[in-house]
């Protein structure tokens, strides 16, 4: 067989795959990263409830939703289904990692009472104090936050 100099060889029991170097083997660029401890993500808050009642409510493990790898608990159905009807909505920005930690080029942990809905993005923060730090500059935080994130959320 005939190979460029650029082809990569694998032997599978009965067969023989020539791939191109270079060529992922799968054709879905990776879904963004969510922030999820032992998969469920922002800590088990309801997201919908930062944006309905301005304040952190823990969600419920009877009311969840599974979107990009995580599991979302609610504190209601409705919350629920409002946030399965469009999840871009009221995800958290940075898949919820750290506003703060993102601006700055790495991924940190959250603590979901630290957040501020912008311009209807919601931002989670690692604690109170980092909040206050990301505060100072928003604009110039969430400029640079939005620039790091497409190289911070493939994993």
């Amino acid at each position: 067989m005939a190979l460029s100099r650029r082809t990569m060889l694998w032997m599978v029991p009965g067969a023989t795959l020539a791939v191109p170097i270079g060529t992922r083997l799968m054709a879905q660029a990776p879904a963004p990263a969510v922030n999820a401890e032992d998969g469920v993500a922002v800590r088990g808050t309801d997201v919908v409830a930062y944006f309905a009642e301005g304040r952190a409510v823990a969600g419920s493990p009877a009311f969840t939703h599974a979107w990009r790898g995580a599991i979302w608990r609610f504190a209601s159905a409705a919350n629920r289904d409002l946030f399965a009807a469009d999840p871009g909505r009221y995800a958290p920005a940075y898949g919820g990692f750290c506003a703060f930690a993102v601006s700055e080029g790495y991924t940190a942990p959250i603590d979901p009472q630290a957040w501020r809905i912008v311009d209807g993005r919601l931002f989670l923060n690692y604690d109170q104090a980092i909040k206050r730090r990301w505060e100072r500059d928003i604009p110039g935080r969430v400029a640079r936050a939005d620039a790091n994130w497409p190289r911070l959320s493939v994993q």
